[in-house]
């Protein structure tokens, strides 16, 4: 129960569960609750691998910076642990999701999602087009679904995805800004600085809602 528990936690477990939810209010709305469900869970693995990614990648950071909530920090799991279970849910997520409800078309849009959470991991969070990985993947996540009902996904979605979902990025980073900028890591936020991000958050939600309410 304690290595699940710690593979959840890698997992960054609550933007997790908050993306893998919205993920099957819109499936819901576009199928019933059983097709909805197995959506979401395709979108869940898909963000374990995400979690798991970024976790690896970050470990030496975290550990110079005592980040004890890490279960890899804290020992919960061992470094090979996680990255064996990261490779597995590799497959398993193409699998559960291309062959899911989702089809083939739309389950290569939520992975191409997925492919650029990883990505932002790697490289885009230490470059100027931080930002860009999250308007794709937030992009892509609601229009997967319509995508899967042969729906040519609204102006409104995958651009208000996009704006929220950069929106989340400038969010996101607050909490470890000083630590990021001490670890080298450049993104847009980061040399916005706290204040700026902050700013620019605002801005993207208001221009959010503001094309969400204009576009019904």
């Amino acid at each position: 129960m304690s290595k699940i528990s710690a593979l959840l936690k890698a997992s960054h477990f609550g933007p997790t569960v908050l993306v893998t939810t919205i993920a099957f209010f819109f499936a819901r709305h576009y199928w019933w609750e059983g097709p909805a469900c197995v959506i979401a869970f395709g979108v869940f693995v898909g963000q374990l691998i995400v979690g798991w990614s970024n976790d690896l990648y970050d470990y030496q950071d975290d550990l110079s910076h005592q980040r004890m909530k890490k279960p890899l920090v804290a020992q919960k799991i061992s470094f090979d642990e996680l990255r064996r279970w990261t490779l597995w849910m590799i497959p398993f997520a193409f699998i559960a999701n291309l062959l899911g409800p989702l089809g083939i078309t739309g389950g290569l849009v939520y992975m191409l999602g997925i492919a650029c959470g990883v990505s932002y991991n790697f490289y885009f969070k230490f470059t100027a087009l931080s930002p860009l990985p999250y308007a794709v993947a937030f992009a892509a996540l609601p229009s997967c679904i319509a995508i899967s009902k042969e729906i040519m996904p609204p102006l409104w979605m995958w651009l208000g995805g996009a704006i929220f979902g950069v929106a989340a990025h400038f969010i996101n980073v607050l909490k470890d800004m000083k630590k990021d900028q001490q670890s080298g890591i450049r993104g847009l936020p980061q040399r916005l600085g706290s204040i700026g991000s902050i700013i620019a958050a605002g801005v993207l939600i208001t221009a959010g809602v503001m094309l969400l309410f204009y576009s019904r």
